[in-house]
């Protein structure tokens, strides 16, 4: 195995463990009953986003944040949600082609 294609296979893998960390954070989101309906879609459909093949990995991560900026800024989102939501975009900003 080259030298390159050993960077290039640990960085995807490193990029999988962040979407994967991203996912867990989305799941708790989706299953807490005191998070408004539209934010626990909104987290659902991020984390189907992540798991489609449609796309490459920073676009589906790019696209996720976007969603998840979005409902960031609702007024109605609890602050902890918030924080998770935050924590959520961090994992996937540093993913990249």
């Amino acid at each position: 195995m080259s030298s390159k294609s050993k960077k290039s296979s640990k960085k995807v893998e490193e990029y999988m463990d962040r979407v994967n960390k991203a996912i867990q954070i989305l799941q708790l989101i989706t299953s807490d009953p005191t998070t408004p309906r539209n934010i626990r879609k909104a987290a659902k459909e991020s984390i189907d986003q992540l798991q489609s093949d449609k796309l490459s990995l920073a676009a589906r991560a790019s696209n996720v944040i976007d969603i998840l900026d979005e409902i960031s800024q609702d007024p109605n989102i609890p602050v902890y949600t918030r924080t998770k939501i935050w924590q959520a975009i961090s994992f996937l900003e540093g993913i990249r082609d």
